[in-house]
């Protein structure tokens, strides 16, 4: 599946990405706001990641900038199932390298992939940050997640012990249908 959004082409990864990848995520500052990402960071993770087969229901994404040189990875996007809750809603996880923070890409990245969550039939998304990370924050609330109040300790590898975390949701309407939807169309009449 590739995904093409204003400014950014959302592509698989490929396992020749595994050093570019490398480069950007070996980066406590990135990492320590991830949950399943390894610290410290290896070229053998990279080369997990970057070969890691795609999910139906659960895809993942690298997220690239094209440019006149070519498209650079700037992150990765992609569904999961929720650790805590399997038969849950998918989590949206997303992380940009450092050179890029700021300038709206994982709130484009993530809403595309929003958009093909409800294709795949996702009713509902969740999600959660570091409360010491109130940027995620911000991207979800731009998104349109709501805050569901609930905080639980959440640990990642690049910290020390375990933070809290802010939960969030997001209802999907159901992709757009061109044929209208069939329980409120107006029968047309058949010619006799």
């Amino acid at each position: 599946m590739f995904i093409r959004s204003e400014r950014l082409f959302l592509r698989p990864g490929w396992p020749e990405d595994w050093a570019e990848l490398f480069g950007l995520i070996d980066d406590e500052a990135v990492v320590r706001h991830l949950v399943r990402v390894p610290w410290p960071y290896h070229p053998d993770d990279a080369r997990a990641y970057a070969a890691r087969a795609q999910s139906g229901l659960y895809p993942h994404f690298f997220v690239t900038l094209p440019g006149a040189e070519g498209a650079q990875l700037i992150g990765c996007v992609g569904l999961m199932p929720d650790d805590h809750d399997p038969n849950g809603p998918p989590r949206l996880g997303y992380w940009i390298a450092r050179a890029h923070w700021g300038r709206g890409f994982a709130t484009e990245a993530a809403r595309a992939v929003l958009a093909l969550a409800a294709t795949l039939g996702h009713r509902r998304v969740a999600a959660r940050h570091f409360l010491d990370n109130p940027a995620s924050g911000r991207v979800l609330a731009k998104l349109g997640f709501r805050s569901t109040g609930e905080i639980r300790p959440g640990a990642s590898p690049a910290r020390e012990g375990v933070a809290p975390t802010l939960g969030y949701a997001l209802d999907l309407d159901p992709p757009g249908n061109c044929d209208g939807d069939r329980r409120s169309m107006v029968p047309v009449p058949r010619a006799a």
